[in-house]
């Protein structure tokens, strides 16, 4: 399948070419920026390093996506789901926790509105 073609790193003055919206260097520092002045503070205390590891260990536990299981597909899995989200009372325990692709993550955050505060 053919791929789009590279565009410009969106970082003012930076002319290399890249799939996403920075390069490498400039997303560094642009996911620093949005950590520090736009993240929420409650969010950003409860992705903490301690969730980053818990988020490696249960990765590589369960390296496919689980939704994707369950309708026949092999996708590797690249994001962990809380199923009881941190903001309503649910925890880190493996029982909380689901792997699954961004497509799939992104489809069951959309459907229970967490993400853009629509309930």
């Amino acid at each position: 399948m053919p791929r789009k073609p590279k565009r410009p790193c969106s970082y003012p003055g930076c002319a290399e070419l890249t799939d996403g919206r920075y390069c490498d260097k400039h997303q560094k520092q642009a996911d620093s920026y949005y950590n520090k002045y736009e993240r929420d503070p409650a969010t950003r205390k409860r992705y903490d390093r301690s969730w980053k590891r818990i988020r490696d260990r249960y990765i590589a536990e369960h390296p496919l996506c689980e939704e994707c299981q369950k309708a026949g597909r092999l996708t590797p899995a690249e994001e962990v789901h809380h199923i009881i989200p941190l903001s309503k009372g649910g925890t880190n325990e493996d029982g909380n926790l689901m792997s699954l692709c961004t497509s799939c993550h992104s489809a069951i955050t959309a459907k229970e509105g967490g993400r853009w505060k629509r309930r």
